[in-house]
């Protein structure tokens, strides 16, 4: 059954969504369907609209129920979970809401992949964090660094005053402590001391350079693989501090890797990407930068997958655990976001930045 161009155009601007969106009649008959559904269907919009939309999911008789309330005004909106049928994959679970528009007998039904909510949730939860971490952080370092200088200063004081060399030597461990909590300080402050340097910046130009220092620190045993987009424009933004949090994300990788390190089948990729039309952060982007660092180490330690990125926690004994809060905070200066996805063999750090 065709399908009047005056209907299709009134819903056009459902195509400017991110979520999966279709009009349908009471019967199922698909009146309308998003650029993003046609998309997650893996077909085109022409066979989507003037067919049945019921045949589209795993249990297709719950939308039918659903539809015959709406069309005696049950409700003014349901929502149910269901299951999608994709041409290619398996079906993809959805939360399904159904809405009746101003016109009678017309449905509008959006489908939001759960697994994108719970994406978003996620990125959510990262970015709140990120903003508490780092009142956190300047709001503590600041309280230290105060009292850490008058504490080192006594202890100068009272070794000029003692003979003793026994006693000396006391006071030289409050005075190098003093200095390595300073040095603590300085590290937890230094994102909001420099300033923040704006220019162009070439991402494979700071994937190389860190490739390079990696390299230099690690020359065996060790292979970095680079897999990169070269369409990738260059972008308006701070070189060093972009260099800093993948080198950061990197050397713990690298870290990580330290028992394949020894056997010699230790990897690191470089991954570079332009995602289209990307929803991050409650914002979507037609243009972002995908960058990826891949190991093929032991994984994220379950105790820790969702504290990675506080200040602080470390999965190494001996680490500062403040890698990762930096480079978060790097790339959050960037109107970015940091994700991982980690299993034994594969652990994937991902950093979204927009583009122009």
């Amino acid at each position: 059954m065709s399908i009047k161009p005056s209907t299709v155009s009134r819903f056009q601007s459902f195509d400017l969504l991110a979520t999966l969106v279709a009009v349908v009649r009471g019967d199922g008959t698909v009146l309308f369907a998003n650029a993003a559904l046609e998309d997650a269907l893996g077909t085109s919009r022409r066979s989507i609209e003037g067919a049945s939309f019921l045949p589209l999911f795993a249990e297709p008789h719950v939308l039918r129920t659903a539809l015959d309330g709406a069309r005696i005004n049950e409700y003014a909106a349901l929502r149910y979970d269901a299951r999608l049928v994709r041409q290619q994959g398996e079906p993809m679970p959805v939360h399904v809401v159904l809405a009746q528009t101003e016109t009678a007998d017309e449905f509008v039904v959006e489908l939001l992949p759960l697994e994108a909510q719970a994406r978003q949730d996620r990125e959510e939860r990262l970015i709140d964090q990120a903003q508490a971490n780092k009142e956190l952080i300047r709001n503590l370092a600041h309280e230290i660094k105060n009292p850490l200088g008058g504490i080192r200063g006594a202890a100068q004081l009272l070794e000029m005053e003692i003979d003793s060399r026994d006693l000396k030597e006391y006071t030289r461990v409050i005075i190098h402590e003093a200095d390595r909590l300073q040095t603590l300080v300085d590290r937890l402050l230094a994102p909001h001391r420099r300033p923040h340097v704006v220019g162009d910046v070439n991402i494979h130009e700071v994937c190389e350079r860190v490739r390079s220092l990696i390299l230099a620190e690690f020359p065996r045993g060790l292979r970095v693989v680079r897999d990169y987009d070269t369409s990738i424009p260059e972008f308006r933004g701070d070189r060093e501090q972009l260099i800093q949090a993948v080198l950061n994300i990197a050397h713990n990788a690298c870290l990580a890797l330290t028992d394949r390190i020894a056997a010699g089948d230790a990897q690191l990729t470089f991954k570079t990407r332009i995602g289209r039309q990307v929803t991050f952060g409650k914002q979507r982007y037609r243009l972002a930068l995908d960058l990826h660092v891949i190991d093929n180490g032991p994984g994220v330690p379950d105790s820790i997958k969702d504290r990675i990125f506080f200040p602080l926690v470390s999965g190494r004994e001996g680490g500062s655990g403040l890698g990762l809060t930096l480079a978060q905070t790097f790339v959050q200066q960037h109107h970015g976001l940091i994700e991982c996805d980690s299993v034994p063999g594969r652990t994937d750090f991902k950093i979204l930045i927009p583009l122009p």
